[in-house]
């Protein structure tokens, strides 16, 4: 069996899989083919591949020769249309382009969509959100210190006394977490927000302090991920969240419901509340950010404020980013490569199932169809 694995978009420095990975193929009994140049911006050139053991070719002939193709990015209409019957594996957003799935679905393609992995114990080694908002976490607040016109940690001099920055974090997920773990280590104050009682024990292990709202939706049977709130939760949230918006330095939100756009936390009469020279980083921005001002991809400033949109931090990491999405890979082709090397979808298994999207010419997800429908 071949793995294809294909050059990201111009705008992702990432890759699906480094030469690192490859003895692991090897010892799965499959060859990989890769498009030339498929990891020189995750700095792994194609000689790093081809010593390793890769085949190195054109994008055609990848599309054509490879059973199973690697892209983190949704694939090209072009690529799509250009073969047929295919296993496409990648971080597709497929609740967001549930028309480019089902496309692909109508050209017989078999598509895993990681994005929709099951939240389980079990698939924590394929977790690819997990392993890239750990990321996206670390760099915001880095991004946060270098935006930010004053220091993080208190300073006693003599010249004066410098406060801590006092920094507000909207969600405790991975890149919450991670959030809080790289704010300590700089030496900033931490406030935390989670519509989830159950991590309070994980804000508080690494020294933040938990802010809590009661009465908010049961959380715990929708597989890891975040769900809508009820209106009378989302006024006393918001009540909640003026008060520490009002007070601090730097600001890191996170929250996003998959397929839906992304909760507005903070409105435009909290951040006229703000410092001069606070800052807000919304890792939501791609589904339309937590803030009223939040524009992806770019930095606005509202009285003195800036607010970042970025929801591609990750890319700013490409050898540890490419590094953990393509262990994530590996771990989820054991699931569905025997072990002398052929393809065998076992949709028996929850993994299996629940990140296929398209199999059989049809859209095989109840998600993904009623965005269609809807």
């Amino acid at each position: 069996m071949v793995i294809g694995l294909l050059k990201e978009p111009s705008f992702d420095t990432r890759s699906s899989l480094l030469p690192e990975h490859i003895a692991i193929l090897k010892k799965m009994n499959v060859e990989l083919w890769m498009e030339h140049g498929a990891g020189e911006k995750s700095f792994a050139a194609d000689d790093k591949y081809a010593e390793a053991g890769a085949k190195l070719t054109n994008r055609a002939e990848v599309l054509q020769h490879a059973d199973v193709m690697l892209s983190i990015n949704p694939l090209t209409d072009e690529d799509v249309n250009a073969v047929k019957g295919k296993v496409l594996i990648g971080f597709f957003q497929s609740l967001m382009n549930a028309a480019k799935i089902e496309k692909w679905a109508q050209q017989q393609h078999t598509v895993f969509s990681m994005d929709m992995l099951p939240r389980t114990t079990r698939a924590q080694s394929m977790d690819v959100l997990s392993s890239q908002a750990n990321i996206a976490g670390y760099k915001a607040v880095l991004l946060a210190a270098n935006t930010y016109p004053k220091y993080f940690p208190m300073f006693m001099t003599a010249a004066g006394s410098i406060a801590p920055a006092k920094m507000l974090i909207l969600g405790a997920g991975v890149a919450g977490l991670q959030a809080i773990a790289t704010g300590k280590r700089l030496g900033a104050v931490i406030e935390v927000f989670d519509t989830r009682p159950a991590v309070k024990e994980e804000v508080m292990s690494l020294g933040a302090k938990f802010v809590e709202v009661e009465g908010a939706a049961d959380a715990s049977k929708a597989g890891g991920y975040a769900v809508e709130q009820t209106e009378e939760f989302l006024q006393r949230q918001k009540a909640k969240i003026a008060e520490s918006v009002a007070k601090a330095d730097i600001i890191i939100t996170t929250a996003q419901i998959p397929g839906k756009k992304a909760p507005i936390l903070i409105t435009k009469e909290m951040i006229a509340a703000m410092k001069n020279g606070s800052v807000i980083i919304d890792l939501a921005a791609v589904t339309g950010g937590n803030t009223d001002y939040t524009k992806n991809d770019e930095t606005v400033v509202v009285n003195g404020v800036s607010i970042i949109g970025n929801s591609s931090l990750p890319n700013s990491m490409p050898s540890d980013a490419s590094k953990l999405y393509g262990k994530n890979i590996l771990n989820f082709l054991q699931l569905i490569v025997t072990k002398e090397g052929s393809l065998h979808l076992n949709f028996e298994d929850d993994l299996v199932k629940g990140t296929c999207v398209a199999h059989d010419g049809v859209i095989t997800n109840e998600r993904v169809k009623g965005m269609i429908a809807g």
